[in-house]
């Protein structure tokens, strides 16, 4: 199938009302048709990969086209130049979170990345650092601990950081890292302590927020 034919696609599941709710949600909305994730979801199990369409999709601008490439997109062909295009391009926080989790987690340089990103300025560069961070909390099973503290470190270096969707990114990656291993919780919750001792009311939402998660009984059982 042509870029062209997808797109149109797209526009023909066009929902005004849902972007309207995606502007309410602070996701930026003047690219966007509304098409729901579900909806794109199918499409790209239709499509399967494709690099080459990945990269024509992401070209349109269209900001579901862009969530779309990010589904079919064959992470062994990504190449780093292309993540650091890609990253630039990021103009909302659920561009960033579906691009991190369904491709740039999977690529051989998601961990570098992880690292670089988390210490870049740019608001949704950065947030992309400790996105994949979580994600990779979660997903890549056979990480070793040691992956884990580093970013720790890293979360405890940046916790003061009052933008937002950064916050939230720290307090997720913070989180999952939590939630992998009994040794892994006990990290996170000194590190989550040292955060909570910083003069930043950001910080302390960050560390309050991970404690009352990773200390409560759902989260000790599932660890045990």
């Amino acid at each position: 199938m042509q870029c062209s034919e997808i797109l149109e696609r797209l526009k023909s599941a066009a929902d005004p009302k849902a972007v309207t709710g995606m502007a309410r949600f602070g996701i930026r909305v003047t690219t966007a048709y509304g098409v729901s994730i579900p909806q794109v979801r199918t499409l790209a199990r239709e499509l399967g990969t494709d690099h080459e369409l990945a990269q024509h999709l992401w070209a349109s601008g269209v900001h579901e086209a862009r969530i779309l490439a990010s589904m079919i997109d064959d992470p062994n062909q990504a190449t780093d130049a292309q993540l650091e295009r890609w990253v630039l391009d990021f103009d909302s926080w659920d561009l960033c979170d579906q691009c991190c989790v369904n491709l740039f987690r999977k690529t051989a340089a998601a961990y570098q990345k992880a690292i670089a990103w988390s210490a870049r300025e740019e608001e949704f560069v950065k947030r992309a650092g400790f996105v994949l961070m979580a994600a990779l909390a979660v997903h890549a099973k056979g990480a070793a601990d040691s992956v884990f503290l580093q970013f720790l470190t890293i979360i405890k270096r940046e916790a003061a950081d009052n933008r937002h969707f950064v916050t939230k990114a720290i307090n997720w990656a913070l989180r999952q890292i939590g939630k992998r291993n009994h040794n892994l919780n006990h990290c996170a919750l000194t590190t989550a302590e040292e955060i909570l001792a910083m003069d930043s009311t950001t910080a302390h939402w960050i560390a309050s927020d991970a404690i009352r998660e990773l200390t409560s009984e759902k989260v000790r059982n599932r660890i045990r």
